[in-house]
């Protein structure tokens, strides 16, 4: 299995899994994100919408031309063909899990302005 893309490291690293349904006869697929202050993905987008449900630290969403803050609890949803990001703003370890509704991993990624 593949980790999520992640941005360049500020410092620390990112220990996410990518799960792609297909492969354990699921019809959904999601990361289950591990990861250090400062470390994030990549500017992308799905034909699906995106959840994310945070477990634990604090997150900043980018999702079209909002942000948005989330924190241990909270649950996020991006929209179907929304450019969106996340990145671990809080001092420690930022999981959370990133569902996708389908069997694979459909994702464009969006060079950098």
């Amino acid at each position: 299995m593949a980790s999520h893309e992640t941005r360049p490291p500020v410092g620390g690293e990112s220990r996410t899994i990518r799960v792609e349904g297909a492969e354990i006869g699921s019809e959904a697929s999601f990361f289950l994100v591990d990861t250090d202050p400062g470390r994030g993905s990549l500017l992308h987008k799905h034909p699906y919408a995106e959840t994310w449900i945070v477990r634990s630290g604090q997150v900043a969403f980018t999702v079209g031309d909002e942000t948005v803050l989330a924190a241990a609890g909270d649950i996020v949803v991006g929209p179907a063909e929304t450019p969106h990001r996340f990145e671990n703003i809080g001092d420690g370890p930022l999981k959370m899990v990133c569902i996708h509704p389908r069997p694979t991993i459909e994702q464009t990624n969006i060079a950098p302005a």
